[in-house]
């Protein structure tokens, strides 16, 4: 959506946006979401309420492949709450190939009783909309779901949001001896969640559950503020 930018410049973005989409959307639902405040970004991390999210889809491009679950997890630097957490199946609108199936372990079966996306999209934004949400690799979660309401609703649902994958980039994929590996032609160090949580020895956890995999998420950012940040940290400066 953004060219690459200052962090100030981001911030001015999204706060722009929101105010723009707050006026412009026809739908009520994204209405609601939007005229939400949207956190101030001198709030330190330590006061935020964050929700880590994680989609399961039939593959990676959202303009030709679904949601078939998704699961949500709120935390805040003190604690993480999986028990207020939330899972869902979904039924798409497409079949499941056997890859897909093989990847997330989501049957027919289990898509065949399960409600559309349309039918608890209004519930997702409801649980996004006072939160900072969490991911790992935000070319999932972001623009699947803005692709969703534009297919549903004709319009765009786009807001900020922290991805752990880019903040281990940021750390990890820098400096000269990632540039001598890049030199040398040597595979850069892997930034894929659970190998990056090993970097922090947290536990590995059986991957591709969405409820499981936001777990997951939102420890390896507790991880990452306890060694790269602060709990005064002002909350905009992670926000992509």
């Amino acid at each position: 959506m953004f060219k690459k930018r200052s962090q100030q410049s981001v911030i001015d973005e999204w706060q722009r946006y929101q105010a723009q989409q707050a006026k412009a959307c026809r739908n009520p639902i994204l209405q609601r979401f939007y005229q939400m405040p949207l956190t101030d970004p001198e709030v330190p991390l330590s006061e935020v309420s964050f929700l880590a999210l994680d989609f399961e889809t039939t593959g990676l491009d959202p303009r030709y492949n679904e949601i078939v679950s998704f699961g949500l997890v709120p935390f805040t630097l003190r604690s993480i709450r999986p028990s207020d957490g939330y899972y869902q199946v979904v039924k798409p609108k497409c079949n499941l190939s056997e890859e897909s199936i093989a990847f997330h372990r989501i049957t027919h079966s289990q898509v065949a009783t399960a409600p559309p996306l349309e039918k608890v999209l209004d519930e997702l934004l409801e649980r996004l909309s006072d939160c900072i949400v969490v991911v790992h690799y935000q070319h999932i979660e972001r623009p699947f779901l803005d692709m969703a309401c534009h297919k549903f609703w004709g319009e765009h649902c786009l807001f900020p949001l922290i991805d752990t994958m880019a903040i281990e980039a940021r750390w990890e994929r820098r400096g000269w001896k990632h540039q001598l590996k890049e030199a040398l032609g040597l595979q850069p160090v892997s930034i894929r969640l659970d190998n990056s949580r090993q970097r922090y020895g947290l536990p590995t956890y059986s991957a591709h559950h969405a409820k499981v995999d936001a777990m997951a998420t939102a420890e390896l950012f507790l991880a990452q503020v306890a060694r790269h940040y602060s709990p005064t940290t002002a909350i905009g400066q992670l926000w992509e």
